[in-house]
């Protein structure tokens, strides 16, 4: 039984931090670079993302604005989390996605492996975190 690594993914973003953070916190922000989503950058606040599979049920877990935001996504025991650090005026912005399972475990509403799963889902957090970007630099 091999778990599946997180996914983790840094960039720098020529923004200041307080700018990234109004992205990453509020769900009519995220819509513009993520997927529509309710989110309220509130510890317990219970949200949906509306994802390719359908609405995905979240619950913010962690909220320490302009630097941390962390929340379960969806019901396979994920969690997702923003960090973000200012540097000389710009952001550092780090994602990671977490609480995978074990590779050959099949991953509900996906009916695929852990591990196809993720290899998929890394592909599509390095378009959305380059969306994050475009989307803070404009």
């Amino acid at each position: 039984m091999t778990k599946v690594a997180d996914i983790k993914q840094t960039i720098l973003i020529e923004a200041p931090i307080e700018k990234v953070w109004d992205l990453v916190s509020t769900g009519e922000a995220i819509e513009s670079w993520f997927m529509p989503s309710n989110l309220v950058a509130v510890e317990g606040h219970e949200f949906h993302i509306q994802s390719p599979f359908g609405p995905s049920p979240c619950k913010v877990l962690k909220a320490e604005a302009p630097h941390l935001l962390t929340f379960s996504w969806d019901t396979d025991g994920w969690i997702v989390e923003f960090h973000l650090k200012e540097v000389n005026g710009n952001t550092e912005f780090t994602l990671i996605h977490g609480g995978w399972k074990d590779s050959e475990e099949i991953i509900g509403k996906a009916g695929r492996t852990a591990a196809e799963v993720r290899e998929t889902m890394n592909g599509g957090w390095v378009g959305i975190v380059q969306k994050l970007r475009q989307v803070a630099t404009n």
